[in-house]
């Protein structure tokens, strides 16, 4: 593989290290420029099939990460850091790939954001929504409101009810039995 130096511009680079990185679905490799010297790193990502993303205009484009997480990041409150932001397109990114389409859809790709937001960080997903879902209406946003309130106090109470215990069967008290002489 051809890795250009970033600081003079020259093809010939040599790895000095290589580590596996994001939990194993990157490889991290620091390298080291033969003209210059200078030392840099770089993060290499398996690719199997390419995901195409239909866009609501009919075109259609790659899967571009970086894309998407410009458009999180956009929307995302100081609560959800560019960590995050990577996991969740990491999350996104295999469940695509697992469920083995090539091609989806723009919409899908922002529902899936919204659903994983919406557990996540809800400023961030009220923010996405707004945009993905060019909500111009205060009705229409007040609606969201209120539908994001239900399913997160829907989960706190499944939260709760999976925290309580509760017998199994009833409980039987054992008497001692007397012996007999």
């Amino acid at each position: 593989m051809l890795v250009r130096c970033p600081a003079c511009g020259n093809p010939d680079t040599r790895v000095i290290d290589s580590r596996e990185a994001e939990d194993g679905t990157s490889i991290r490799r620091r390298r080291v420029c033969d003209r210059c010297e200078e030392r840099f790193t770089t993060f290499e990502r398996s690719e199997s099939a390419r995901i195409q993303v239909q866009k609501r205009d009919g075109t259609k484009q790659e899967f571009d990460r970086r894309k998407l997480a410009s458009a999180i990041e956009k929307a995302a409150s100081k609560g959800l850091v560019a960590d995050d932001v990577s996991r969740l397109i990491d999350d996104l990114e295999s469940s695509l790939r697992q469920s083995g389409v090539s091609e989806v859809p723009s919409q899908r790709i922002g529902e899936m954001v919204l659903e994983r937001l919406a557990e996540r960080d809800p400023l961030s997903y009220l923010r996405f929504k707004i945009v993905y879902s060019r909500l111009e209406d205060i009705d229409a946003l007040y609606d969201e409101l209120a539908s994001l309130v239900r399913r997160r106090q829907e989960a706190r109470d499944r939260r709760v009810a999976e925290q309580i215990v509760l017998p199994i069967g009833e409980t039987v008290a054992v008497v001692p039995r007397r012996r007999r002489r």
